[in-house]
């Protein structure tokens, strides 16, 4: 294989999650045999999304708008937030039509091996924000790992002040699960079972 641009394609794709060297070089090699048909198009749908696809300043999602339509849709209940850590959480939820309130994302999940401290995630704009609306039940809805229930167990310090219902997911994420793994009825059982903390 010659070429550093070719190389250089590789190592590219083979950062993507789920992707190592080995999947970048049949997926480099499949973009370029394919240019007309996939190559130039996934440019130009990368383009595109980088140009117009922003965060969410009220909800921190992503979407061509801000504030995003999960948080200006009026068929929502705005008395009840769900907090995910990420995304690809908020997506899973979605996915599943399990629930039809609001969001909102942390950025992460509080791990000291990853740096990761309250000041890294959006909590403060979740106080915020509770503090701001009329919020009645905050679900929290973060992974079931040893990091995930860190961060609960912090953000219920923090939220029970402001008197607000606080519930957790419940039967139906397994110990170490996350959340964008799991089948849509696991996670509407797990959703529809949670529980008040």
């Amino acid at each position: 294989m010659s070429g550093s641009e070719i190389q250089r394609l590789i190592q590219h794709l083979g950062k993507l999650p789920g992707l190592g060297p080995r999947s970048g070089r049949r997926l480099a090699l499949h973009l370029l045999k394919k240019r007309e048909q996939v190559m130039r198009p996934l440019i130009e749908a990368l383009q595109t999304a980088e140009a117009a696809i922003k965060i969410c300043q009220t909800c921190y999602g992503l979407d061509t708008h801000d504030p995003c339509s999960v948080c200006t849709d009026p068929r929502r209940d705005g008395a009840v937030l769900c907090v995910v850590q990420d995304v690809a959480d908020l997506w899973a939820l979605e996915r599943a039509n399990v629930f039809r309130g609001r969001y909102h994302i942390l950025g992460g999940v509080l791990s000291a091996i990853d740096g990761m401290g309250p000041n890294q995630l959006t909590i403060e704009a979740l106080v915020e924000r509770i503090k701001n609306k009329d919020v009645k039940e905050v679900v929290l809805a973060l992974n079931a790992t040893i990091d995930g229930q860190t961060t609960i167990h912090y953000l219920i310090d923090r939220l029970q002040p402001l008197g607000v219902s606080l519930s957790t997911l419940a039967h139906g994420v397994p110990i170490g699960g996350e959340l964008d793994y799991l089948d849509d009825g696991t996670l509407t059982t797990a959703f529809t079972a949670r529980r008040t903390v």
